[in-house]
């Protein structure tokens, strides 16, 4: 058998160069935009929550940023807790709502299909975090093309 000779990693240890950045710190120029769009399931994989973070490291480098939730996106804008409304149920329970109010503390914006939040999820715009615009389903596709027609940085979160 090998014998490993080195020491063990130990908490506070650096196992990857963090500090080099290899591509300039792009910044948004005046004007430009940007829309991050949701057709994902919250808690179903990680790509929600880390495209929020996403949408608000936009927001920081300058974009005028919007969020899209449809679909099942719209799972990520609705008020959570047990056994209360704001409580966490676990680390993290709290995670989407915590980062969306973050992100419009900030000035971005945040729709959510009023379609998918009543027909799919039987929920009204009451549970939606405060600051979320419902729009109409046919808006959906409407934000989209505005956002491309003036040349915005989209990108779009899908799980299936």
């Amino acid at each position: 058998m090998p014998k490993v000779t080195h020491p063990a990693a130990q908490k506070g240890d650096f196992l990857v160069d963090y500090e080099e950045k290899v591509f300039e710190d792009v910044k948004a120029k005046p004007g430009e935009k940007a829309l991050v769009t949701f057709h994902t399931v919250a808690f179903e994989g990680s790509i929600g929550f880390v495209n929020l973070l996403q949408a608000t490291r936009l927001q920081r480098k300058g974009f005028d940023t919007s969020i899209l939730l449809y679909g099942p996106g719209v799972t990520l804008g609705v008020k959570r807790g047990f056994p209360k409304l704001g409580d966490a149920a676990f680390p993290g329970h709290q995670n989407f709502n915590e980062q969306i109010g973050k992100f419009i503390a900030e000035g971005g914006k945040v729709y959510a299909c009023r379609f998918a939040l009543q027909a799919l999820y039987g929920h009204g715009e009451g549970a939606l975090i405060e600051g979320i615009r419902p729009i109409n389903p046919l808006d959906v596709l409407d934000i989209v093309l505005l956002h491309r027609k003036e040349g915005a940085f989209i990108l779009d979160t899908w799980t299936l």
